[in-house]
Protein backbone atom coordinates (compact mmCIF):
# COMPACT_ATOMS: atom_id res chain seq x y z
CA UNK A 1 0.00 0.00 0.00
CA UNK A 2 1.32 3.10 -1.16
CA UNK A 3 2.45 5.58 1.63
CA UNK A 4 -0.40 8.43 2.39
CA UNK A 5 0.72 12.47 2.50
CA UNK A 6 -2.50 14.68 4.23
CA UNK A 7 -1.53 18.15 3.38
CA UNK A 8 -3.07 21.03 5.67
CA UNK A 9 -4.43 23.77 3.32
CA UNK A 10 -4.75 26.62 4.97
CA UNK A 11 -0.86 28.26 5.62
CA UNK A 12 0.84 25.33 3.85
CA UNK A 13 -0.29 24.81 0.75
CA UNK A 14 -2.43 28.04 0.36
CA UNK A 15 -0.81 31.20 1.88
CA UNK A 16 -3.27 32.56 4.22
CA UNK A 17 -1.71 36.10 4.41
CA UNK A 18 -2.59 36.80 0.31
CA UNK A 19 -5.33 38.81 1.32
CA UNK A 20 -2.68 41.10 2.51
CA UNK A 21 -2.86 42.92 -1.14
CA UNK A 22 -6.09 43.54 -0.92
CA UNK A 23 -6.05 44.82 2.51
CA UNK A 24 -3.44 47.22 1.66
CA UNK A 25 -6.03 49.17 -0.17
CA UNK A 26 -7.65 50.29 2.53
CA UNK A 27 -5.68 49.57 5.61
CA UNK A 28 -1.81 50.90 4.21
CA UNK A 29 0.93 49.81 6.12
CA UNK A 30 -1.12 48.20 9.18
CA UNK A 31 -2.44 45.00 6.53
CA UNK A 32 -0.04 42.92 7.94
CA UNK A 33 -0.83 42.86 11.49
CA UNK A 34 -4.30 43.46 10.53
CA UNK A 35 -3.89 39.90 8.44
CA UNK A 36 -2.18 38.14 11.29
CA UNK A 37 -4.33 39.08 13.92
CA UNK A 38 -7.44 37.98 11.47
CA UNK A 39 -5.48 34.60 10.86
CA UNK A 40 -4.89 34.00 14.72
CA UNK A 41 -8.83 35.31 15.92
CA UNK A 42 -9.82 32.69 13.37
CA UNK A 43 -8.19 29.69 14.31
CA UNK A 44 -9.11 30.38 18.09
CA UNK A 45 -12.42 30.50 16.70
CA UNK A 46 -11.98 27.23 15.65
CA UNK A 47 -10.70 25.39 18.58
CA UNK A 48 -13.37 27.07 20.84
CA UNK A 49 -16.33 25.82 18.69
CA UNK A 50 -14.90 22.43 18.56
CA UNK A 51 -14.44 22.70 22.62
CA UNK A 52 -18.30 23.50 22.67
CA UNK A 53 -19.67 21.51 20.09
CA UNK A 54 -21.02 24.24 18.42
CA UNK A 55 -19.97 23.45 14.81
CA UNK A 56 -20.41 26.13 11.86
CA UNK A 57 -18.44 26.21 8.99
CA UNK A 58 -15.18 27.54 8.47
CA UNK A 59 -16.31 30.27 6.68
CA UNK A 60 -17.88 31.46 9.20
CA UNK A 61 -14.97 31.27 11.79
CA UNK A 62 -13.24 33.42 9.00
CA UNK A 63 -15.66 36.07 8.86
CA UNK A 64 -16.62 36.37 13.02
CA UNK A 65 -13.03 36.76 13.37
CA UNK A 66 -12.58 39.44 10.29
CA UNK A 67 -15.42 41.81 12.53
CA UNK A 68 -13.28 41.29 15.40
CA UNK A 69 -9.89 42.50 13.70
CA UNK A 70 -12.09 44.97 12.51
CA UNK A 71 -12.90 46.37 15.50
CA UNK A 72 -9.62 45.65 16.92
CA UNK A 73 -8.20 48.10 14.72
CA UNK A 74 -10.75 50.57 14.69
CA UNK A 75 -11.30 49.85 10.70
CA UNK A 76 -14.58 50.85 9.48
CA UNK A 77 -15.01 49.71 5.91
CA UNK A 78 -17.98 49.84 3.35
CA UNK A 79 -20.15 46.76 3.18
CA UNK A 80 -18.81 46.16 -0.33
CA UNK A 81 -15.31 46.42 0.52
CA UNK A 82 -16.47 43.78 3.48
CA UNK A 83 -17.42 41.38 0.94
CA UNK A 84 -14.03 41.99 -1.27
CA UNK A 85 -11.88 41.01 1.30
CA UNK A 86 -13.92 38.33 2.61
CA UNK A 87 -14.30 36.98 -1.16
CA UNK A 88 -10.58 37.02 -1.45
CA UNK A 89 -10.52 33.93 1.15
CA UNK A 90 -11.98 32.04 -1.82
CA UNK A 91 -9.00 32.52 -4.49
CA UNK A 92 -5.89 32.78 -2.27
CA UNK A 93 -2.85 32.10 -3.79
CA UNK A 94 -0.47 28.76 -3.43
CA UNK A 95 2.91 29.11 -1.79
CA UNK A 96 5.78 29.12 -4.47
CA UNK A 97 7.04 26.03 -3.41
CA UNK A 98 3.45 23.94 -4.06
CA UNK A 99 3.41 22.26 -7.62
CA UNK A 100 7.35 21.29 -7.38
CA UNK A 101 7.00 20.18 -3.96
CA UNK A 102 3.88 17.98 -5.08
CA UNK A 103 4.90 17.24 -8.34
CA UNK A 104 7.78 15.31 -6.80
CA UNK A 105 5.82 13.70 -3.78
CA UNK A 106 3.66 12.14 -6.58
CA UNK A 107 6.36 11.07 -9.00
CA UNK A 108 7.73 9.31 -5.51
CA UNK A 109 4.68 7.20 -5.00
CA UNK A 110 2.73 9.08 -2.28
CA UNK A 111 -0.98 9.06 -2.53
CA UNK A 112 -2.14 12.93 -2.30
CA UNK A 113 -4.93 14.11 -0.23
CA UNK A 114 -5.82 17.76 1.07
CA UNK A 115 -7.13 18.29 4.16
CA UNK A 116 -8.80 20.71 5.92
CA UNK A 117 -10.34 23.00 8.08
CA UNK A 118 -12.61 24.55 5.67
CA UNK A 119 -15.44 22.86 3.57
CA UNK A 120 -14.85 20.56 0.66
CA UNK A 121 -16.49 23.19 -1.30
CA UNK A 122 -13.85 26.02 -0.27
CA UNK A 123 -11.27 24.40 -0.24
CA UNK A 124 -11.48 22.33 -3.94
CA UNK A 125 -12.49 25.76 -5.04
CA UNK A 126 -8.93 27.44 -3.67
CA UNK A 127 -7.18 24.28 -4.94
CA UNK A 128 -8.75 24.88 -8.51
CA UNK A 129 -8.07 28.20 -8.47
CA UNK A 130 -4.41 27.58 -7.46
CA UNK A 131 -4.06 24.83 -10.62
CA UNK A 132 -3.13 22.30 -8.02
CA UNK A 133 -6.09 20.35 -7.38
CA UNK A 134 -5.25 17.36 -9.59
CA UNK A 135 -2.67 16.52 -7.61
CA UNK A 136 -4.65 15.02 -4.81
CA UNK A 137 -7.14 12.40 -4.80
CA UNK A 138 -9.46 13.25 -2.84
CA UNK A 139 -10.35 16.32 -0.24
CA UNK A 140 -11.33 15.30 3.46
CA UNK A 141 -12.97 18.16 5.19
CA UNK A 142 -13.44 17.78 8.94
CA UNK A 143 -17.00 19.48 7.97
CA UNK A 144 -18.02 16.18 7.67
CA UNK A 145 -17.47 15.23 11.13
CA UNK A 146 -18.73 18.82 12.50
CA UNK A 147 -15.63 19.37 14.70
CA UNK A 148 -12.22 21.11 13.79
CA UNK A 149 -8.53 20.15 14.01
CA UNK A 150 -6.72 19.02 16.56
CA UNK A 151 -10.34 16.58 17.63
CA UNK A 152 -9.28 13.40 17.46
CA UNK A 153 -12.19 12.89 15.78
CA UNK A 154 -10.90 14.04 12.61
CA UNK A 155 -8.08 12.61 12.08
CA UNK A 156 -9.76 9.41 12.75
CA UNK A 157 -11.88 10.64 9.90
CA UNK A 158 -9.04 11.05 7.89
CA UNK A 159 -7.97 7.91 8.54
CA UNK A 160 -10.89 5.97 7.59
CA UNK A 161 -11.84 8.19 4.48
CA UNK A 162 -8.71 7.19 2.84
CA UNK A 163 -8.29 3.81 3.94
CA UNK A 164 -5.42 3.73 5.89
CA UNK A 165 -3.91 3.11 8.92
CA UNK A 166 -2.13 6.16 11.25
CA UNK A 167 1.65 4.33 11.06
CA UNK A 168 0.97 4.79 6.78
CA UNK A 169 0.21 8.14 6.80
CA UNK A 170 1.78 11.47 7.35
CA UNK A 171 -0.15 15.02 8.08
CA UNK A 172 2.49 17.78 6.55
CA UNK A 173 1.45 20.89 7.67
CA UNK A 174 2.92 24.55 8.80
CA UNK A 175 0.43 24.35 11.88
CA UNK A 176 2.35 23.16 15.44
CA UNK A 177 -1.43 22.27 16.82
CA UNK A 178 -2.42 20.19 13.61
CA UNK A 179 1.22 18.03 13.59
CA UNK A 180 0.98 17.09 17.81
CA UNK A 181 -3.27 16.50 17.18
CA UNK A 182 -1.81 14.28 14.75
CA UNK A 183 1.22 12.91 16.54
CA UNK A 184 -1.36 12.12 19.40
CA UNK A 185 -3.47 10.42 17.01
CA UNK A 186 -0.47 7.92 16.27
CA UNK A 187 0.45 9.55 12.60
CA UNK A 188 3.33 10.80 11.52
CA UNK A 189 4.15 14.01 10.64
CA UNK A 190 6.18 16.59 8.49
CA UNK A 191 6.22 20.21 10.43
CA UNK A 192 6.42 22.37 7.14
CA UNK A 193 8.70 25.34 8.77
CA UNK A 194 8.04 28.51 6.54
CA UNK A 195 9.68 30.70 8.60
CA UNK A 196 12.97 30.83 10.56
CA UNK A 197 10.56 32.59 13.47
CA UNK A 198 8.23 30.04 13.42
CA UNK A 199 8.45 27.97 16.87
CA UNK A 200 7.15 24.82 17.66
CA UNK A 201 5.09 24.23 20.71
CA UNK A 202 6.94 22.56 23.96
CA UNK A 203 4.41 19.77 24.45
CA UNK A 204 7.15 17.15 24.40
CA UNK A 205 5.77 15.94 20.86
CA UNK A 206 7.96 16.58 18.01
CA UNK A 207 7.89 16.30 14.59
CA UNK A 208 8.80 12.66 12.90
CA UNK A 209 10.65 15.42 10.62
CA UNK A 210 10.71 19.19 10.60
CA UNK A 211 11.32 20.99 6.53
CA UNK A 212 11.47 24.20 5.53
CA UNK A 213 9.65 23.78 2.29
CA UNK A 214 7.52 21.31 0.03
CA UNK A 215 10.28 20.79 -2.27
CA UNK A 216 12.65 18.68 -0.04
CA UNK A 217 9.62 16.88 1.65
CA UNK A 218 9.32 13.74 -0.81
CA UNK A 219 12.94 13.13 -0.54
CA UNK A 220 12.92 13.59 3.26
CA UNK A 221 9.78 11.12 4.07
CA UNK A 222 11.80 8.64 1.67
CA UNK A 223 14.87 8.61 3.31
CA UNK A 224 13.00 8.16 7.14
CA UNK A 225 11.11 5.64 5.55
CA UNK A 226 14.02 3.32 4.74
CA UNK A 227 16.17 4.20 8.02
CA UNK A 228 16.52 1.80 10.55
Amino acid sequence: MATVLAFDVYGTLIDTHGVIVELEKHLGERAAAFSQTWRDKQLEYSFRRGLMQQYKDFSVCTSDAFEFTCSYYKVELEEKDRENILNTYKVLPAFGDVKDGLTRAREAGFSLYAFSNGSSEAVEGLLGNAGIKAYFLDVVSVAEVNSFKPDPAVYRHFLSRAGVLADNAWLVSSNPFDIIGAASFGMRTAWLQRSSKALFDPWGIEPTITVNNLIELAEIITANSKAP
